[in-house]
């Protein structure tokens, strides 16, 4: 599963999870583009890789900001001259209440996290991949997007929104060299809580088993693979 040199963008690099996937991306040879809002964060996860100036590039990022997305894949084009891998983690979790008592603003925070972040970025990133012919885009959601459960309304809109999206360019992207697919997860386990505890933790993902599917899904053999949920979440759920 070679992806030596493909140019990834990685939003959200310095999270549990976007720490990790930079870490294997980098083992493999990527060409790798750190995107996030504190700069120092994305200095610190740099200076740990053993990456040249040449193939590697900070810049910050507020993926909710149309202006921001296209000045990062801008920077990123600019550099490397093409960007062909786009990697979105981010986002977060609200919920916890009934609908009735569901603030508007927790849904609208949720939207924003999980749906227009990921239109903008993928707005800034496709024609670049489309152009070249050959592009990823993976993002990780949960089934709650598919199985929506009851006290989660916020995440449940807010992924759901996100995996319409990602399925779309899916299917306007076919045939193109481009794919777009989506990971599940129920929770990201980084602090390995299932190896200690593995029957409380059987459905919980490690941030290593999610960055062995994306080395797949990213790879030459993986461009079969477009518009679909990839389950990653363990033993006897739907």
């Amino acid at each position: 599963m070679i992806i030596k040199d493909r140019v990834t963008l990685i939003t959200g690099a310095t999270g549990g999870l976007g720490r990790v996937v930079t870490r294997v991306l980098a083992e493999n040879g990527a060409t790798l583009a750190l995107l996030g809002r504190n700069q120092n964060k994305l200095d610190t996860l740099a200076a740990g890789l053993n990456l040249s100036d040449d193939n590697l590039l900070t810049h910050p990022l507020d993926a909710g900001n149309h202006k921001s997305a296209n000045q990062a894949v801008g920077a990123v084009v600019s550099k490397f001259g093409r960007a062909e891998i786009l990697l979105h983690f981010v986002g977060g979790w609200v919920s916890g209440q009934s609908l009735i008592n569901t603030p508007e603003a927790d849904v609208v925070d949720m939207l924003d996290q999980h749906l227009w972040s990921t239109y903008h970025m993928t707005q800034a990133f496709l024609p670049h991949a489309l152009e070249n012919r050959w592009g990823r885009l993976v993002v990780v959601s949960s089934p709650n997007a598919t199985h929506a459960a009851k006290h989660n309304t916020p995440y449940s809109v807010g992924k759901a929104a996100q995996e319409a999206l990602v399925l779309t360019v899916a299917q306007e992207a076919e045939g193109s060299g481009v794919t777009a697919n989506i990971i599940h997860v129920r929770n990201i386990d980084t602090e390995h809580k299932r190896s200690k505890d593995p029957a409380k933790y059987a459905g919980w993902t490690s941030p290593e088993e999610i960055a062995s599917a994306i080395l797949y899904l990213c790879s030459s053999e993986g461009g079969m693979v477009n518009g679909i949920r990839l389950p990653l979440y363990g033993r006897g759920h739907p």
